[in-house]
């Protein structure tokens, strides 16, 4: 398989929720279920626009202290910036650190942003900073964030495609990620399309517990029972 997953897993993925992804992974690959996702709780914008995949697009920032470049070296430094979103394959996912001592100080996504990106094929974004513009958003487009702020402040890009961590989850340039309101993961390339089928045993599976509990007399006996089917069932 390539390091890029094909429209028809990228769809499938899609249709899931991201417990659901994580619950699959622990099949497709189990050395992942302590790691690979976010752990600190991040506010979901839009919950109503459901999950989002994507390559990972990242970038560092800050906002606290001025700016020590000129007007000239930060315009340049965002042109290089939107260069690298530009490149490679849709959809992508920005995942941005705020390297503040404060993250979430200054907003860097906002109206005019996240109307940009979304034209170089970034459906959203996951960070551990601030967004702001909230109403004013891209139509479509998600956001995954640690807070909601008033002002951009000082906010800059420090540094692009290289590893970045957010809310707990380490994440490379490329990396497919899957997110919604319950926060983000990392799939790794080589389980991907193996992720669906993960996820449909896990639902025939957890039919049986959830049936046997909704059904008439449910007992410790009949769970039992539901259990040995469940754990049967491949």
């Amino acid at each position: 398989m390539t390091d890029r997953s094909s429209a028809d897993v990228l769809n499938a993925l899609r249709g899931l929720d991201t417990p659901t992804v994580c619950n699959a992974l622990e099949l497709v690959a189990p050395d992942r279920r302590g790691t690979g996702y976010t752990v600190d709780h991040l506010h979901c914008v839009r919950p109503e626009l459901g999950s989002m995949v994507g390559y990972a697009k990242t970038v560092r920032i800050e906002a606290e202290t001025p700016d020590p470049q000129s007007a000239e070296e930060k315009q340049a430094k965002l042109v290089d910036y939107f260069t690298y979103i530009a490149e490679g394959d849709d959809p992508k996912v920005v995942v941005v650190e705020d390297i503040d001592e404060r993250p979430g100080f200054g907003a860097f996504w906002g109206e005019v942003f996240t109307n940009v990106h979304k034209s170089f094929g970034a459906v959203g974004l996951v960070t551990n900073g601030s967004v702001r513009d909230i109403d004013q958003f891209a139509e479509g487009f998600q956001a995954l964030a640690a807070k909601v702020g008033p002002s951009h402040a000082y906010v800059r890009v420090v540094d692009f495609g290289g590893p970045v961590s957010v809310a707990g989850m380490d994440v490379a340039d490329g990396d497919l990620i899957h997110a919604d309101r319950h926060g983000a993961v990392v799939v790794p390339h080589g389980v991907a399309a193996g992720v669906p089928d993960a996820a449909d045993l896990m639902f025939r599976r957890e039919a049986f517990i959830i049936g046997a509990a909704k059904g008439p007399d449910f007992s410790v006996e009949k769970l039992r029972e539901a259990m040995e089917q469940a754990a049967t069932t491949d």
